[in-house]
């Protein structure tokens, strides 16, 4: 079992390294008081597997309990789990800053009697000893949610790309647009097997109708220009925290073309180790 306690000042960007985390596959539970980790802990271990990454938020909101957090975690380690700590950070000026622009409160602004400076204090002082204690250490003040993001899953994964999913659709335009689509390719320029009799019934999967799709120069032509800014466009995706991608391809009656691009894309993305699946929206219409 991966064990993540995420922790940190107020303000320093937890709740978007706790959506990272989540869209690489973490269970998260924000805000959970540390006497009560070693039961969670407890819980998942009956899961029989099925919570195998696991990141808890824990921090200065739990007030007087969060002091806890120290023998919670020898608590661990007596179950034979060795849990790891996120600790994020930002300079006192920017978290003034970000509490100003959101116009919330500081969990320690009574104890602080309003002063957000002396609150940054106060907090800083009560979490210095789980500060140097950290496994990872993370300061958000020059950092975009996106950065943040991709900070996180480059720490956290062992292959970045794996952070998104690309889906690779086909579909007909003569049964309406592909509206979930992040890229769309209309593919209806090149020749179509559809005016071909021994080809009209067949379509994109079968190596029939993709050879004589591909058999084209402007159609291999066409691929090699489409997988170049795909293969351009992913790491810049990634580097802003998308965390999914779909591409679609679309011919008039998505049979034929589009089914034969579609495949020849996500074959070409799983043998770079992209994470991908593909769909054929409109194939069996009209059968």
């Amino acid at each position: 079992m991966q064990f993540l306690i995420v922790t940190g000042m107020s303000g320093s960007g937890k709740s978007g390294a706790v959506d990272a985390l989540e869209d690489i596959g973490f269970y998260c539970v924000d805000n959970m008081p540390p006497i009560l980790i070693s039961k969670f802990v407890d819980i998942c271990m009956q899961s029989g597997g099925q919570l195998d990454k696991i990141a808890i938020v824990t921090d200065i909101r739990g007030g007087d309990m969060f002091l806890e957090l120290g023998k919670s975690l020898e608590s661990l380690k007596q179950q034979g789990i060795e849990a790891s700590i996120l600790f994020l950070d930002a300079s006192d000026e920017v978290l003034c800053k970000r509490y100003k622009e959101t116009r919330r409160k500081h969990p320690l602004d009574e104890k602080a009697h309003g002063s957000m400076s002396r609150a940054i204090a106060f907090e800083r002082e009560v979490l210095s000893t789980v500060r140097e204690a950290a496994n990872y250490y993370i300061d958000t003040s020059d950092m975009t949610i996106g950065q943040l993001k991709e900070n996180i899953k480059t720490t956290f994964l062992d292959n970045a790309s794996d952070s998104m999913l690309v889906k690779v659709m086909s579909f007909g335009f003569k049964y309406g647009y592909c509206r979930d689509a992040d890229l769309v390719f209309d593919v209806r320029c090149l020749p179509n097997p559809y005016y071909i009799p021994e080809l009209k019934e067949h379509t994109g999967l079968e190596s029939c109708v993709s050879d004589y799709v591909l058999s084209f120069e402007q159609s291999q032509k066409l691929l090699e220009k489409l997988t170049d800014m795909i293969d351009f466009l992913i790491p810049l995706y990634i580097h802003e925290g998308k965390c999914q991608l779909v591409i679609a391809f679309g011919c008039t009656g998505g049979k034929h073309r589009s089914v034969t691009f579609a495949e020849a894309m996500f074959r070409h993305l799983t043998e770079k180790g992209i994470k991908a699946r593909i769909c054929h929206k409109d194939i069996t219409k009209d059968r």
